[in-house]
């Protein structure tokens, strides 16, 4: 990747300059979740809650959360850009605005939003911006969409307890994107506005699938790619 691919990557695209996607999705996604069995794009068991997570590349993310108690499905795709139904090699040209995101369906009565996001700031480094390790791009960022009420909660104070350990541990702050998917999970919170190119004004907007072979990749190929790496730091919980 030579240095000035590297920086228009870093740079968040406008909606105006954005690729223009499409109006339907050009690919079909797998019914059943290649673990879990349960189907990836529903319909879910009364109750089920979903909250989407971003933190860089979604082969590795993906599996943390499918490991957990209480989820009903993974799946990983597309969210918080400006291109309708992108595909993933539109993605990585950063041209889209989205980041590369795992949508996470969970019972919240045998796991909660808390228990999620300890896993979300344990599990790799949300002081990088627009980047995880060698993975380096908007596409890339570390976002979290909430769409409950409760999840906005969960997330806006494991962020300020897990800063503070952060600090004491001597590392940087967090440059995590936070928003709702979309307006009726509420209004944006000024977090957003940190995020450059960001519009705080703007819900995160659809979660839109990636192609079959990126669905539980981890699984399909063990030996695979994972990019994953988290600071040593621990979350704590029961701050909610």
């Amino acid at each position: 990747m030579s240095l000035f691919t590297l920086r228009r990557k870093s740079v968040m695209v406008t909606e105006a300059d954005a690729l223009p996607g499409r109006s339907a999705r050009p690919f079909a996604v797998p019914e059943r979740h290649a673990v879990l069995g349960t189907p990836l794009e529903g319909p879910w068991p009364e109750g089920t809650q979903v909250l989407h997570v971003a933190m860089g590349c979604y082969w590795g993310a993906e599996r943390q959360f499918w490991e957990q108690p209480g989820v009903v499905t993974t799946a990983v795709g597309f969210m918080g850009g400006y291109t309708p139904h992108p595909t993933y090699d539109e993605s990585t040209t950063a041209l889209t605005g989205h980041t590369e995101t795992v949508l996470v369906a969970y019972d919240p009565e045998q796991t909660s939003a808390e228990a999620l996001m300890k896993v979300f700031w344990e599990s790799h480094d949300p002081t990088q911006l627009n980047r995880q390790g060698n993975d380096a791009g908007t596409e890339y960022r570390s976002a979290v969409y909430w769409t409950t009420q409760e999840q906005r909660a969960a997330v806006e104070a494991t962020k300020e307890a897990f800063q503070e350990r952060l600090s004491a541990a001597g590392l940087g702050t967090i440059a995590t994107e936070v928003r709702p998917a979309s307006t009726d999970a509420g209004a944006p919170g000024p977090e957003a506005s940190a995020v450059e190119g960001v519009d705080p004004a703007r819900p995160a907007g659809p979660f839109y699938y990636a192609e079959a072979p990126h669905q539980q990749y981890l699984h399909k190929v063990p030996n695979g790619y994972c990019g994953l790496s988290g600071t040593g730091v621990t979350c704590p919980v029961g701050v909610v």
